[in-house]
């Protein structure tokens, strides 16, 4: 009888080791995937920005800023999920807590940043003037009293304000950029200002657009950032890690085709 209580200690003590063991493993298991996870960031853009942002024909949106944030992500192991809300539901989404992010080019400005916090700097940019190719008009002065054409609330929409007045019945807003230009393009503006990459791009994919740009001295340079909701420090952070990581393995510089600082 002894020898049969010894065995069934024996057998049970390999049992409780077996057990253990395995508790171990799957302990290791799942701190293992934990620690896998990618952490999601939702991010919001208008996705008729091109190069930015836009739509291909597959219902997927494409361009500069994905390609950045899809670089971060690969560095920061995130899951980018990319919505097309439009431009003013960004900035009102962001604040709600809706959004994570806002990636739509967007220009770092004090007045924006009293409202919401950004990543360094990845993209200088400035402003052109797009006008028909007969129009005799060749300076910003002269648009002072013409009908102008902008993106609502965007530093083209400030620069018309700015030479015209905040109250001026001649500037004319639109939700996107390519609309604005249209606007020129059927007569109802002399002109329309937006950011120069965009505009180029506009003009790229519109040969027979039949419009010509304007440079002009007097629009300072921009830089586009990231924004996060105002105090979110641990996403800036992050994001901001990212872009310095972008920045050093030359991966930024191949995306945006600038080096900057």
């Amino acid at each position: 009888m002894w020898r049969k209580k010894g065995l069934f200690l024996f057998l049970a003590a390999i049992v409780l080791v077996l057990a253990a063991c395995g508790t171990k493993d799957s302990e290791e298991e799942t701190t293992s995937t934990e620690g896998d996870a990618k952490q999601k960031i939702i991010v919001g853009t208008e996705a008729t920005f091109a190069p930015f942002e836009s739509m291909n024909d597959k219902g997927e949106i494409v361009g500069i800023d994905v390609d950045i944030l899809n670089a971060i992500a690969t560095e920061m192991n995130l899951e980018i999920d990319m919505r097309n809300v439009g431009w003013e539901p960004v900035f009102q989404q962001l604040k709600n807590g809706e959004l994570d992010l806002g990636a739509s080019g967007i220009t770092i400005t004090e007045e924006r940043k009293e409202t919401y916090d950004f990543t360094v700097p990845y993209y200088e940019a400035t402003q052109l003037i797009v006008v028909k190719e007969d129009s005799a008009i060749a300076s910003l002065e002269e648009l002072a009293d013409k009908k102008l054409a902008v993106q609502i609330n965007t530093t083209g929409h400030i620069a018309a304000r700015k030479l015209q007045g905040e109250t001026s019945s001649d500037i004319r807003a639109f939700e996107n950029l390519p609309t604005a230009i249209q606007e020129v393009i059927n007569g109802g503006a002399e002109a329309a200002i937006g950011d120069n990459a965009v505009v180029l791009e506009y003009l790229k994919n519109n040969p027979d657009a039949k419009l010509k740009t304007i440079e002009s001295d007097d629009f300072e340079k921009e830089y586009y950032g990231f924004m996060v909701k105002k105090g979110n420090q641990e996403l800036l952070d992050l994001i901001n890690e990212g872009i310095e990581k972008i920045k050093e393995n030359g991966k930024l510089a191949e995306i945006t085709g600038q080096t900057i600082q």
